[in-house]
């Protein structure tokens, strides 16, 4: 499991924000940060590094890690922080954290339990390799975030951490930073709210973009396994040119800011055509889409850049063997 963990790329955008914040140059630091875009993905091993390395320029700042944490904004998570941002309750924000925490790390870390008054959201002590550093980060971003997309004050019953216990002055902190106790060399990382808070309406709750959000994420999970940055990056690409109907090889070597003749050789060296690669895609997406029924097969058609359903009917009937309406059943 270690192998895979990492984190996206829009996260290290926090830490950058961060450098800003405090007024430091950091040459080095900023240009490893800029090596990774928003869709790569980032070894958890740099990203701990590049926090160790920035925190070391302010050894006088207490408990970091906060810090850092506190400055999140959506754009920190990518795509995932405007679905959760989009959610009707707390509820249902959790849920989309949990769903799609893929996304972020590469694999399933979450696990939420309802208890008798509380809910609660933990990550086990043996699965993530994660430090104090990049644990304080998380949480504090978790936490902060949240409270800044409820229409509520947003109280912490309770936070844990596997980390041993920082000393007496950090540890104040934290309890003053979360406003509630603070226990460390736990079995989980955990937070613990009260469980009316599920209920809690977020600020900017839009039910129309969730949907559509979510059906691009649901897509980004597809493209995940078994794929490297440069793949995940080409998949995202084209997730955004076929609505547009531009879905051609010249195009997407242009957003990768890659030559043509390099994207070329990349397919080559993977066995697989452009054209190959695009019917894969849009046939993946398709059978995705028509589990939708919300969309007709002309929004699915539209989606996947074709000009008319005729042509996206004559696709997939190529692709499968059999019409978009028999997946669909009826």
């Amino acid at each position: 499991m270690a192998s895979v963990i990492r984190v996206t790329g829009a996260w290290t955008q926090l830490l950058t924000d961060w450098l800003d914040h405090e007024r430091l140059t950091a040459a080095d630091i900023r240009a490893m940060l800029e090596h990774w875009a928003p869709e790569d993905a980032v070894p958890l091993a740099v990203w701990r590094e590049l926090l160790a390395r920035a925190v070391a320029l302010r050894p006088q700042q207490l408990a970091p890690g906060l810090v850092i944490g506190s400055g999140v904004q959506p754009r920190h998570v990518g795509v995932m922080g405007y679905v959760v941002l989009a959610s009707r309750n707390l509820g249902e924000a959790m849920q989309t954290y949990q769903r799609y925490e893929r996304l972020f790390y590469g694999t399933d870390l979450v696990a939420i339990e309802a208890l008798s008054d509380e809910f609660e959201v933990r990550w086990p002590k043996n699965a993530p390799i994660f430090d104090q550093l990049t644990d304080a980060v998380g949480i504090a971003a978790l936490i902060t975030f949240l409270r800044q997309q409820v229409d509520s004050p947003l109280a912490v019953s309770a936070v844990t951490f596997v980390n041993p216990a920082p000393n007496a002055e950090e540890h104040a902190a934290y309890e003053a930073f979360f406003g509630c106790p603070v226990r460390f060399d736990d079995t989980h990382t955990r937070v613990r709210f009260p469980a009316s808070y599920l209920a809690l309406p977020m600020a900017h709750s839009d039910p129309s973009l969730r949907l559509l959000l979510d059906r691009q994420l649901q897509a980004l999970l597809l493209a995940l396994p078994d794929s490297d940055a440069f793949d995940r990056a080409l998949q995202q690409v084209m997730l955004k040119l076929l609505p547009e109907g531009m879905v051609t090889l010249p195009r997407a070597a242009g957003e990768l800011c890659v030559s043509v003749r390099t994207l070329q050789r990349r397919l080559d060296a993977s066995g697989i055509c452009w054209q190959s690669l695009l019917d894969r895609t849009r046939e993946q997406l398709a059978r995705q889409y028509l589990q939708d029924r919300t969309l007709t097969l002309g929004d699915i058609a539209l989606l996947l850049g074709f000009s008319e359903q005729s042509a996206f009917n004559r696709a997939f009937k190529r692709w499968t063997g059999l019409t978009p309406l028999a997946v669909r059943g009826g």
